[in-house]
């Protein structure tokens, strides 16, 4: 009998997680037509608010450059419009969206784009707090528990947290702003400051990417906004917006599942 009763309370619980609202897979990288969706998704501008705040406590991204068709000194031959990825130093040290970047003149990335590439930023939100309530892939894991958690080196679902790429241009730091961008971006990363503007070292300057366009994929697509946004909203978006809103993990005790941040 009691063997009885702990199946029915096993079948509650799997019932009750089975309520929980999974994503629709046929959504999880694209947006469904307003008229299917059970949620209210985010509008481009929404986004561009919680996108702005992840550039702000976000101090790392991924610079994505082309080789020139020319080689260079101690590079490969056949490079030529190839693309390349490197992690990049980032600080959000103006209002106006565009990061700003310490530019290292031996650089590979600025290099590149100095014989002509375009560039990209990539980011990603990494929440500060693993979430209380995991996705689970099965009902007995969620409810029985599993011995790989401990093992699991990304603690939370990233596919379902935010995160964007902006496409833009690299432009220099005029002289008149460069003593209030040090002094932001020394804050951001305190090691740089052994390779200022003037440094023994490397040759370096302080410039800007111009946000041009902003591409953003913010979760799940059954529930986040996924797609273009303007950049006139990217740019538009105030502090106190920013400030506002919070971002899946900044708190302890969420639920990768809820809506509620």
């Amino acid at each position: 009998m009691r063997f009885l009763h702990s199946l029915s309370f096993i079948y509650l619980a799997a019932c009750s997680h089975a309520a929980e609202p999974v994503p629709d897979q046929q959504y999880v990288f694209s947006n469904p037509p307003a008229s299917e969706s059970s949620y209210k998704i985010p509008t481009s501008y929404e986004s561009a608010v919680l996108g702005r705040r992840i550039l702000a406590l976000t101090p790392l991204g991924t610079l994505s450059t082309v080789f020139p068709d020319s080689s260079g000194l101690r590079q490969p031959d056949g490079l030529g419009g190839m693309p390349l990825g490197l992690m990049e130093y980032v600080a959000d040290c103006e209002e106006d969206g565009n990061p700003t970047f310490l530019a290292i003149k031996i650089g590979s990335s600025f290099k590149n784009v100095d014989a002509g590439s375009n560039i990209s930023l990539a980011q990603e939100w990494t929440p500060p707090y693993p979430p209380d309530k995991r996705i689970k892939s099965t009902w007995f894991n969620w409810f029985f528990g599993s011995d790989d958690d401990s093992k699991d080196r990304v603690p939370y679902s990233a596919v379902n947290l935010p995160r964007y790429s902006l496409l833009g241009y690299i432009e220099k730091v005029g002289e008149a702003s460069t003593k209030a961008l040090a002094s932001c971006y020394v804050d951001t990363h305190p090691d740089s400051k052994y390779w200022l503007p003037g440094n023994p070292i490397h040759e370096s300057e302080f410039v800007r990417l111009v946000v041009t366009k902003v591409y953003w994929i913010g979760g799940f697509g059954d529930r986040a906004y996924i797609g273009w946004i303007p950049v006139d909203e990217w740019k538009n978006v105030t502090r106190k917006e920013w400030e506002n809103v919070r971002l899946p993990g900044e708190k302890k005790g969420w639920n990768e599942w809820s809506l509620d941040l």
